[in-house]
């Protein structure tokens, strides 16, 4: 069912030629492309078919000859996704099913090439529909919003029960289907987390603005860490605000921060997206005892 590695990541000595990834890789339950046939799905990997892109490679919508929609993450060589990571995501996502996690079609391995091929979701990515520019900015509504984020903790809460921990759940990493459903991808950082353990010590990966205080200071992996970056996805939701990039008052607070503040001074509703006029606000904040935010401590 899986490549040799599954289930003991930390031990797994990485394999490093193309060669040696494509014999495990082979070992695995997964549809195999030939590099043409996603050449060809993607125009040569046309800029125009581009749909996102990062640190790990670029993304292309494609179209298979049977006219099935689908992403194609190629891995630049130049990626900080080395071969571990690669068969990782493949092994992470293909063992394990939900409807709140992004589905693998297959994979390709030629000619040096390291390709993901994921099903295709029209909506893009929560970065997109609610962080990017004005123009490409979806109107969603209170309805949607919390759709969004109790979809996106229904996927988080299956990959904790089968002792999956993320690494990485972020706005770029929630992708949305046709209803605006949200699906959990990229699995390249994902560890998996034995029951009988309390906490792994491993190098800090992930994304500034989402990292909780204790991973990013100590490298002290728990599964706290996938429920502090939703916590911090969840403001992102409601504010409209970049976590990373958002500055908030001459402190120039972050987006954490600046809630905590707004949480101190009773004017917590004052996180909430200006243009989203209509709300539960008693689902949010009352002059009560007010909890804490669900993943962000203090």
């Amino acid at each position: 069912m899986g490549i040799g590695c599954f289930g003991a990541f930390d031990s797994c000595k990485a394999k490093t030629t193309s060669t040696q990834a494509a014999d495990e890789i082979a070992t695995n339950n997964v549809k195999q492309f030939s590099y043409n046939s996603l050449r060809s799905a993607t125009r040569n990997f046309h800029p125009e078919n581009k749909i996102g892109g990062g640190g790990f490679g670029v993304v292309y919508k494609g179209v298979l000859r049977d006219q099935t929609e689908v992403a194609v993450k190629s891995l630049s060589a130049e990626s900080k996704q080395g071969t571990v990571e690669f068969l990782a995501e493949i092994n992470m996502i293909s063992t394990i099913k939900h409807p709140n996690l992004v589905q693998l079609v297959g994979c390709c391995v030629e000619y040096g090439n390291r390709i993901l091929v994921y099903e295709y979701l029209n909506n893009n990515s929560l970065a997109t529909a609610i962080l990017g520019s004005r123009g490409k900015q979806v109107e969603l509504d209170w309805g949607k919003r919390a759709s969004i984020c109790r979809g996106t903790a229904a996927g988080l809460v299956y990959l904790h029960n089968e002792g999956v921990v993320h690494r990485d759940i972020k706005a770029s990493n929630v992708l949305l289907d046709g209803n605006f459903d949200p699906k959990i991808g990229d699995f390249g950082l994902a560890r998996l987390f034995p029951d009988n353990v309390t906490h792994v010590s491993t190098r800090v990966a992930g994304t500034v603005g989402y990292l909780a205080p204790e991973y990013a200071l100590f490298g002290q992996l728990t599964k706290k860490v996938d429920v502090y970056s939703f916590g911090v996805l969840m403001l992102e939701i409601i504010s409209c605000r970049s976590s990373s990039k958002a500055a908030f008052g001459e402190d120039l607070l972050g987006l954490v921060e600046h809630a905590w503040k707004l949480k101190d001074e009773e004017r917590l509703l004052d996180i909430v997206d200006p243009d989203l006029t209509d709300y539960p606000s008693e689902e949010g904040y009352t002059n009560r005892a007010v909890p804490p935010l669900a993943g962000v401590s203090r």
